[in-house]
């Protein structure tokens, strides 16, 4: 069954006036997800204004109040859980049992910022005046404007979202074009949840409805995930304006498996890393540093590994992996493993592409695993974002330090030692903003901060208690009685 995409203006779902959308199975590219019309530009510009309306009323609602709609939006997404995650599978690619889990993640991400209204809400502090009080309050900014990327497609619009919302801020929000129907369902169970009209904007559309939100003038922030190149372009567009932006971007991330790893251990975390979701995770695992006492065992049990993973459609049960998100995604994995083959790395398991059959029809890579030596190549430095790992050895564990910080982004990082110590010193050591310590490097919990170093993000981190510091502002109150 086809569903048909609307926007949500004002309060309202509305059809778009611009382009046809065709949301596509990538599992199945000749099924259609949904269908519907892009936002036109009068739409974008509707949806600000509908923000901007309705802030001011938002904002003064009792926080409890807002962090009631947030619960009973959680409790209306967990209760269609099921539906959802094959939506998200049918979608994205991801896989179904994956797509729940989001979903409910999704769910609790939004409960555990509803709690917000239990938490303090602002600071005092002693006066070196007599009979004064120093008050530290929030307050949201205003209207934000929402860029969210296709991998997460409910996952990461709750976490940017929910924050801004329990703390009173307005929203106008563009999905991927490739994910608009997850978007337009949490869109719904919000809106059922009863939260006001006006106070989140859905707009879906490419390529016009993302410079159109962050060139607008009615925009008082900015949150954006997807790469660097386009979150360094934004924001270097809203600085010369003074709006501020909070970036999540690109990752190259390593996992370094030290000499005295739990090789077992090693390889079944890191093959996770790099293989599940098909790779398409800003913290997935596309760099192996691998000591070389450990290399060669290391490398053929991964390449064991890697063939035994089950590359189907994404809402089989018996699948491991399945397909990337569209066919442009595809492509550019495959030109990528083809560089790596005219470039003379070692193929530690590489199989050719799919050329027949399903997995042919649908958008689907196998996993691959290249070995190289020099640094330089592109597998080394490029973000690839599917199921393609580069191996380098090391010769010691303080150039394994090094070839793990080889990268111009700074977001994950994954070590395998049994070595206590070393697994300590690797704190100060990596340069990153998420460090797993014998996990893999993807995932991350909705209480602590999340964000990389480098060029893996702009701006303060998000999720946890770091989530208030981009969506709220800061009055300093001196107070002395008349």
């Amino acid at each position: 069954m086809t569903a048909t995409l609307t926007h949500h203006i004002g309060g309202s779902f509305v059809d778009g006036t611009g382009s046809r959308i065709l949301d596509e199975n990538p599992s199945r590219p000749d099924e259609l997800v949904a269908e519907g019309s892009a936002a036109g530009p009068e739409q974008v510009d509707a949806a600000v204004a509908a923000a901007r309306a309705a802030a001011p009323g938002w904002a003064r609602t009792p926080i409890a109040e807002r962090a009631a709609v947030l619960e009973r939006a959680a409790g209306l997404i967990d209760a269609d859980a099921d539906a959802l995650g094959t939506e998200l599978a049918r979608e994205e690619g991801k896989l179904r049992a994956e797509g729940i889990g989001e979903v409910r993640n999704a769910a609790n991400i939004l409960r555990y910022f509803a709690n917000e209204a239990h938490r303090e809400q602002g600071e005092v502090y002693a006066s070196p005046r007599p009979g004064e009080r120093i008050l530290v309050v929030r307050r949201p900014v205003g209207v934000i404007g929402v860029i969210t990327p296709f991998n997460f497609p409910i996952g990461i619009p709750a976490w940017k979202m929910a924050p801004a919302l329990v703390h009173g801020n307005t929203l106008v929000w563009k999905p991927a074009i490739t994910v608009p129907l997850l978007a337009l369902r949490l869109a719904q169970k919000l809106h059922e949840a009863g939260l006001p009209a006006g106070v989140l904007n859905l707009v879906i559309g490419e390529p016009d409805v993302g410079p159109a939100i962050v060139e607008h003038p009615g925009i008082d922030a900015m949150t954006f995930t997807g790469s660097t190149a386009v979150g360094r372009a934004i924001a270097a567009r809203l600085a010369a304006r003074g709006v501020p932006f909070a970036g999540e971007m690109g990752g190259k991330n390593a996992s370094v498996v030290l000499a005295d790893a739990d090789l077992d251990l090693a390889v079944e975390r890191v093959a996770g890393g790099a293989f599940r979701a098909a790779g398409q995770k800003c913290t997935a695992t596309s760099r192996v540093v691998v000591d070389d006492a450990v290399a060669d065992e290391f490398l053929e049990r991964f390449a064991a590994r890697a063939a035994q993973v089950r590359v189907g459609d994404s809402i089989v049960d018996d699948v491991d992996m399945g397909p990337l998100v569209d066919g442009r995604a595809r492509d550019r994995v495959l030109e990528a493993i083809a560089g790596a083959r005219s470039g003379g790395l070692r193929p530690v398991h590489a199989p050719e592409p799919y050329a027949s059959g399903s997995l042919a029809a649908g958008y689907f890579v196998a996993p691959t695993v290249f070995e190289l030596v020099d640094e330089t190549h592109p597998l080394w430095r490029d973000e690839v974002f599917g199921p393609v790992v580069a191996v380098r050895r090391a010769g010691d564990t303080a150039d394994a330090m090094r070839l793990a910080n080889d990268s111009v982004y700074g977001l994950s990082a994954a070590l395998f030692t049994r070595d206590l110590g070393r697994a300590l010193a690797s704190i100060d050591d990596l340069h990153v903003g998420v460090l797993h310590v014998n996990s893999e490097s993807a995932g991350a919990d909705l209480h602590v901060p999340f964000g990389g170093m480098k060029g893996s993000a702009l701006g303060p981190r998000e999720q946890g208690a770091a989530a208030r510091e981009f969506v709220t502002e800061t009055t300093t109150v001196y107070l002395q009685g008349a």
